[in-house]
């Protein structure tokens, strides 16, 4: 019969196998973003205004916005959309489902009051998958191209909760000549009443949006669109088509995130441009309300991980392996789960060195050494810990302020525990996909905001 000292002694040796196995991996996902950092410091670039660039003349162009049950927000966007936009030559085409009476009837009101806005039923039943709906609109533009004699030369992508920047189809326009597909920043806007859910998205946005991206496009990486705030240019879908029958794949639940790795397969140049106005000011961004509970971030951060980490690895596999960039960034996108494991091993592993702790204060026993390796790796990842939340903290700063810039310290406690109820809810969701489940919008409720974000 195995004693009590020797089930304290295998006790500590697992608790010390868990924390090995977190520091590794944690030691390796910090070295890899200390890295990309410095290739950000080095890729940097002044902002530039739109006023130090020539203004090329407009292009024809299209927004796309898929809908599904998006009648609370859908009209309001349409209006606000139509309002700020600051170009000459644009169309709205809206997805709506004929099982979705709500959205039908709000876009309608807004398409009989202006024949910019174009209502498109899908041909069945939804939700199904949002790139699904985006080939209906699609087929939509190309009959209408056809039947108006006019030549759409890109489209834009938005979501029915966003706001649009007034400026963002000019940036366009001058981008498309010599790029055939163009990501603008996202920015988050953050609910005070909300603040540590709403907000975490805003503090990864503002690393992603300000440095990942940044480097992805000066090291000639495939830039990953957000799905929003995003153009493509008519010959890359064309292309794409052609290629598979469908510009968007249909059965991808991160079909815009796909797309960025297609549109690079075919060897055509992606760009992310940060721009501001032209009093240099405004960043021009998309901006919206991203979801404020933990239930709801939860179910969108579990269909990101399932597309890109999961299924869109299968489809996608690792890009050109000679292009070592690009190699790199598509590892960077598929750690995620891995990353959850160490997590989740490493608050394990502090549960367990209290629980030691106690049990050898009342057993009266030593507890036992950590070894000179484990001591040093969990120095290092200390430091690293703290260059990540200080980076975090200033590229917050950056885009929202200093005080939301002092908010991402606690809110990276939010983000690891939603993190790791995602990366459960995306694995159950791709063995599902496994057994032949279809994947299906599993969107969450959207919200608009009541006061715009000043553009003055």
């Amino acid at each position: 019969m195995i004693g009590p000292g020797a089930l304290l002694v295998a006790f500590d040796r697992a608790v010390a196998e868990l924390a090995l196995f977190a520091a590794v991996v944690i030691l390796l996902g910090g070295v890899d973003d200390v890295l990309m950092d410095l290739v950000w410091w080095r890729v940097r670039r002044r902002e530039p205004n739109r006023a130090d660039l020539p203004a090329a003349p407009p292009l024809p162009l299209a927004v796309f916005v898929p809908a599904w049950d998006e009648q609370h927000v859908i009209g309001a966007m349409l209006r606000a959309t139509l309002t700020r936009y600051d170009h000459p030559d644009y169309r709205l085409y809206v997805g709506c489902y004929p099982n979705d009476p709500g959205t039908l009837d709000a876009v309608a009101e807004v398409a009989s009051h202006d024949a910019r806005v174009r209502r498109v039923v899908v041909t069945h039943d939804g939700p199904t998958t949002k790139a699904d709906c985006l080939n209906q609109l699609w087929r939509a533009l190309v009959s209408d191209d056809v039947d108006s004699g006019r030549v759409t030369a890109a489209i834009v992508l938005h979501d029915a909760e966003d706001v649009v920047d007034p400026a963002e189809l000019r940036v366009f326009d001058d981008h498309l000549r010599d790029a055939a597909l163009v990501q603008l920043p996202v920015v988050p806007l953050i609910d005070a009443r909300r603040r540590l859910v709403s907000g975490h998205y805003a503090d990864e946005f503002a690393e992603s949006h300000r440095r990942d991206l940044a480097v992805r496009s000066a090291l000639e990486a495939a830039v990953p669109l957000a799905g929003v705030g995003c153009a493509i240019r008519r010959d890359a879908l064309e292309r794409l088509e052609a290629g598979g029958g469908a510009p968007f794949e249909p059965h991808s639940l991160t079909e815009d995130y796909e797309l960025g790795l297609r549109v690079a397969s075919l060897g055509l140049r992606a760009r992310f441009v940060r721009w501001r106005d032209s009093g240099g000011r405004r960043l021009i961004a998309t901006r919206a309300y991203f979801p404020d509970t933990i239930d709801t971030a939860v179910r969108q951060k579990a269909r990101w991980v399932t597309g890109i980490a999961l299924s869109g690895w299968d489809r996608t596999g690792w890009g050109a392996r000679a292009h070592a960039a690009e190699y790199w960034m598509r590892m960077r996108d598929r750690r995620g789960l891995l990353a959850v494991a160490a997590l989740v091993a490493a608050y394990l592993a502090l549960v367990g060195w209290g629980i030691s702790s106690l049990a050898h204060a009342v057993t009266r026993s030593e507890a036992a050494a950590v070894g000179p390796g484990l001591r040093v790796l969990l120095m290092l990842n200390t430091g690293l810990l703290c260059w990540r939340l200080s980076a975090r903290a200033l590229h917050t700063a950056a885009e929202h302020g200093w005080r939301e810039g002092c908010w991402s310290l606690p809110r990276a406690l939010v983000a690891n525990y939603i993190a790791m109820l995602a990366a459960r809810r995306a694995l159950v969701r791709y063995v599902a996909t496994l057994l032949g489940a279809a994947p299906l919008w599993d969107k969450t409720a959207h919200r608009f905001p009541e006061q715009l974000p000043d553009v003055s």
